[in-house]
């Protein structure tokens, strides 16, 4: 499957999520992406050092105090791991999950259930990891 495909039908297909875009992990190439959702280099190196960042000796990032920016709107940061970076504004979301060579960048509207969306992401993102990506 091409990383467009991944896309329109593994992620944004299921409904559960609105607008995707896949990144090699450092966050400088654009795999694939949906149409209108744009992620600007900047908001990709925070991202990037939100991943970097070990966090305080509570284990707080500081993106979970400063939020994310992703596709020029403002989200506050609900989860922040090694994995996984979770942040909404209002009712709607990103979900960004990281594999072993990409970072699934995703955003979900506000009729869909958080935990939906993140789920959708989660599941592509552990397919991915077990085919080596």
């Amino acid at each position: 499957m091409s990383w467009q495909a991944y896309v329109d039908q593994s992620l944004v297909g299921t409904g559960n999520l609105d607008k995707a875009a896949i990144f090699n992990t450092e966050g400088t190439s654009v795999w694939a992406t949906s149409a209108g959702f744009t992620v600007s280099p900047q908001e990709m190196q925070a991202v990037v050092a939100a991943y970097k960042d070990p966090g305080n000796k509570e284990g707080v990032k500081q993106v979970q105090s400063s939020g994310l920016h992703i596709a020029g709107e403002r989200f506050v940061v609900l989860k922040a791991d090694d994995r996984s970076v979770y942040g909404k504004k209002g009712r709607e979301g990103v979900c960004i999950v990281k594999t072993t060579q990409a970072l699934l960048v995703t955003h979900y509207p506000e009729h869909v259930q958080p935990g939906a969306a993140a789920n959708t992401v989660e599941q592509l993102a552990d397919y991915l990891i077990k085919v080596g990506y």
